[in-house]
């Protein structure tokens, strides 16, 4: 299925930048994917300011794009080797992304396989999938940013194109945030709660059943640090909360004998 995106860029001068590095990008044969407000626009139709394009790859690719845009006379930047790095050109940028800011959405082989075509200034490129496209955006909530409002936009104009048992396969460990999601869909859209298939919230509300007639958990954990690292750094820092990895306080109520892998202490 052709799809055309039609956001505007912020900053009209970037506009014959994007399109040289679209034109450099195509021309360097190396596997890339459109995303961000470009892919949420060629699903929704919604069209709407942004400040940047945004360009998935694998992390292989990561470093032979950058180093090819270098090649080209452009500035790079790397800003977090985890998983992001810049292409600049004076005030004008694109980002080059591999993985999501918390480890938990590395771009893999079934990105390209999945993805979809759309036209950018003269050039057919490859857009994320409408499935990968919702999992990119289900951790993005921190106080200034809220990816909440693409997540329902998708679904409800992309429902169909929508592979949800992959949905679920990509969000298998953190199945309660797609959860999340999917009650704030349907409490937005009441009459479009068919949207979403039945098998997969009855899935989802049964792990919920299930889970609640499991003790509470021994160690405290504080996820929100996978939403937000400023937001929730009291919770690290102060409260005895554990980072999504690394060790943290007992809860108050538990004994304090308990074996050294049970104390948070490494041994």
């Amino acid at each position: 299925m052709e799809v055309k995106a039609s956001p505007t860029l912020a900053d009209p001068d970037s506009e014959s930048f994007v399109a040289m590095a679209l034109e450099d990008l195509v021309k360097c044969h190396i596997p890339f994917l459109v995303a961000g407000t470009f892919a949420v626009s060629a699903y929704t139709g919604i069209s709407r300011q942004t400040k940047d394009l945004d360009i998935f790859c694998r992390a292989g690719d990561y470093a032979r794009i950058l180093a090819h845009f270098k090649e080209k006379g452009y500035e790079i930047e790397v800003e977090d080797d985890r998983w992001l790095g810049k292409v600049k050109k004076g005030p004008h940028f694109f980002d080059v992304i591999f993985a999501g800011s918390n480890g938990t959405m590395p771009i893999s082989d079934a990105w390209f396989e999945n993805a979809r075509q759309i036209e950018m200034g003269g050039h057919k490129v490859s857009i994320i999938a409408p499935t990968e496209l919702i999992w990119s955006k289900c951790f993005v909530q921190l106080r200034h940013r809220y990816d909440g409002g693409d997540i329902v936009h998708v679904i409800l104009r992309a429902h169909d194109q929508i592979d949800w048992q992959r949905l679920l396969n990509h969000m298998e460990v953190h199945w309660e945030v797609l959860l999340i999601h999917l009650l704030n869909f349907r409490w937005i859209y009441p009459t479009e709660r068919d949207k979403v298939p039945d098998w997969l919230l009855d899935e989802l509300l049964d792990r919920l059943k299930a889970q609640r007639e499991l003790p509470l958990p021994q160690m405290k954990i504080c996820r929100g640090r996978m939403f937000s690292r400023v937001d929730f750094e009291i919770d690290v820092k102060e409260w005895g909360f554990a980072d999504v990895g690394g060790e943290g306080d007992l809860r108050d109520d538990l004994p304090k004998d308990l074996p050294r892998d049970l104390q948070g202490v490494s041994s």
